[in-house]
């Protein structure tokens, strides 16, 4: 038995895609991400019964979360992982100021999940937040 016989619908003989691409599910009409999972259809990316203010900062932020969407899962973290790598091992300000920008995307993404997150989530994102911040005057001074 080959190993592609027994996976999958076909009938194992599918011809090997160029670049290893997967065979493409049955198309639900809804747009596809590249990773195929569907995305969220009509307003599913919006709080319900949001403020204007909140509305507009989720209106303004669905293309950067949608784009991390179809990133690599490794690469934000790479990118996370250096600025605090920057920020922890170079003294001053420009220490500081890569831990500040991590500060900020976790207060991002904080904002953009507080209403589905219980209590006990918001607790540990602000406490990720404020250690950030505190870390960040810390290389300030130094």
């Amino acid at each position: 038995m080959s190993k592609r016989q027994g996976r999958g619908r076909g009938s194992g003989t599918e011809r090997p895609r160029p670049g290893g691409q997967r065979p493409r599910a049955a198309s639900s009409g809804r747009p596809q991400a590249p990773d195929g999972q569907p995305l969220p259809a009509g307003q599913d990316l919006y709080t319900p019964g949001a403020s204007d203010t909140r509305l507009a900062l989720e209106r303004s932020s669905a293309r950067p979360l949608l784009f991390l969407r179809q990133l690599p899962w490794w690469i934000p973290l790479l990118v996370v992982l250096a600025l605090m790598i920057t920020g922890f091992a170079v003294p001053g300000w420009i220490g500081a100021v890569a831990l500040v920008l991590v500060a900020a995307f976790l207060v991002w993404l904080a904002y953009m999940s507080w209403p589905r997150v219980n209590t006990r989530g918001r607790v540990l994102r602000i406490l990720a937040v404020a250690c950030m911040l505190a870390a960040a005057v810390v290389q300030a001074r130094r």
